[in-house]
């Protein structure tokens, strides 16, 4: 029975670590997802399952990342967490299912787009910058390298 034990141990070790699907995002929570990082650069980036360019713009931002390990990214699906299992392949499929994923979790899906920004429409994509220092910058729409590491700067 023990070598059955080690054995089933040791093959959870050697699985491939998953990622978790995105896990609900509620009002309470927003203070938490906004607050400054203690180093760097925190990029949240919003996206919705029906937007046009939100994957190309994800792949974007994971790619800048890649190389700027100080850049925190946080995804943020405006879809409800009900949908977790239809946000998780989309992620998956990217190539994006690795990074930190929070959905929607509250019954006015406006209130936590006015919580998370209160300049913010609601379009879809959108990204925020929050620094160390405290300081934000926004922008909607698909973006490219050069802009992505504009905001950053």
């Amino acid at each position: 029975m023990k070598p059955f034990m080690f054995l089933l141990a040791a093959a959870a070790f050697a699985m491939p670590a998953f990622a978790t699907p995105p896990v609900a995002l509620t009002a309470a929570d927003v203070p938490a997802l906004l607050a400054p990082p203690s180093k760097g650069v925190r990029v949240i980036a919003l996206w919705a399952l029906d937007c046009a360019y939100c994957e190309a713009n994800l792949s974007a931002l994971a790619d800048f990342r890649a190389g700027h390990p100080d850049v925190d990214l946080v995804i943020v699906a405006t879809d409800p967490v009900s949908q977790a299992a239809t946000l998780d392949a989309r992620l998956k499929a990217a190539k994006l299912d690795a990074l930190p994923t929070r959905a929607y979790a509250d019954a006015t899906p406006d209130r936590l787009n006015f919580l998370i920004d209160p300049a913010w429409g609601g379009e879809t994509p959108r990204t925020m910058i929050i620094r160390a220092d405290g300081t934000r910058r926004a922008a909607s729409g698909m973006l490219d390298s050069a802009h992505i590491a504009t905001l950053v700067r």
